[in-house]
């Protein structure tokens, strides 16, 4: 495992319109639970776990993902990630995905919650084939401290690089360092305290779409600001600024629901644990 902290390694494969797993291998603080199948469509969902309940000082993380063709999977998180005080070294997570083609990913992690004098970073490397689906969100949650204060963690880093037929098509880089940074100021937080992703990358994608998301989205709203727009590639990005955890959760809930059905005509599975 060298130095890493936990290790997974998960490949599925597509069996007579069930996706089952080809591999599966873990190690250290790191595992996967046995697949649940929320209907009858074939899709796998696989629900990953941390053990240790969070991410310490020096922590780091690898995550090997592969769908070979017509797989389709759900990856998501059985909790938060939350990261503590990292007062040496910052805690470290990479994910190595491989979508073949005619594959599905839907990665759904549950929020990142970094904590007073948390430094994290994250690296997610996505290489798709053209005929491949490709569904992520992210949540940033500033954790609790002594002093009340909303962003007392240090750094978070996330960056997500995708490729399509081994072209990269989106480098997405978020970096809050609330030490250096005006949290509050325009260009970055703008007086809310969580932060929402969502991408998805799929060739179904078009203007049409777009306004049906759009629709569906109230822009007047107090309670976030929002932003959508399409890729150079077949896709969209989001981006959402909210007071709370649970109103993203409730964009993207919805949004998410109307890709599904757009794409497969079918309702996305209910993945929360609580």
């Amino acid at each position: 495992m060298g130095d890493w902290t936990g290790a997974l390694n998960l490949e599925v494969e597509d069996r007579k319109g069930k996706t089952v797993a080809k591999k599966v291998y873990f190690q250290g603080a790191f595992k996967v639970m046995r697949p649940i199948y929320h209907d009858e469509s074939g899709q796998a969902c696989y629900y990953l776990l941390n053990p240790g309940g969070g991410y310490l000082d020096g922590d780091r993380y690898q995550m090997k993902i592969s769908l070979a063709e017509k797989a389709k999977l759900t990856l998501t998180t059985q909790s938060a990630t939350k990261v503590y005080k990292t007062p040496n070294n910052f805690a470290y997570q990479e994910a190595e995905i491989s979508l073949q083609p005619g594959s599905y990913l839907e990665y759904l992690p549950d929020p990142l919650i970094a904590y007073q004098n948390a430094k994290y970073k994250q690296k997610n490397v996505i290489r798709m084939d053209k005929t491949a689906t490709f569904l992520y969100s992210d949540i940033v949650t500033p954790g609790w401290s002594p002093d009340g204060e909303r962003f007392s963690y240090q750094t978070v880093q996330l960056l997500n690089e995708i490729y399509v037929d081994n072209e990269l098509v989106v480098y997405d880089h978020i970096r809050l360092n609330p030490a250096t940074q005006n949290m509050k100021g325009l260009g970055f937080m703008e007086g809310f305290s969580h932060l929402g992703s969502m991408i998805v990358v799929g060739k179904q994608t078009n203007s049409s779409l777009l306004d049906q998301l759009y629709s569906a989205i109230d822009m007047n709203s107090d309670d976030y600001k929002l932003g959508l727009s399409l890729l150079a590639v077949p896709g969209l990005i989001i981006r959402v600024l909210a007071h709370s955890t649970q109103v993203i959760e409730k964009l993207f809930s919805e949004l998410h629901r109307m890709v599904s059905q757009e794409w497969f005509n079918t309702e996305p599975s209910f993945l929360r644990k609580y």
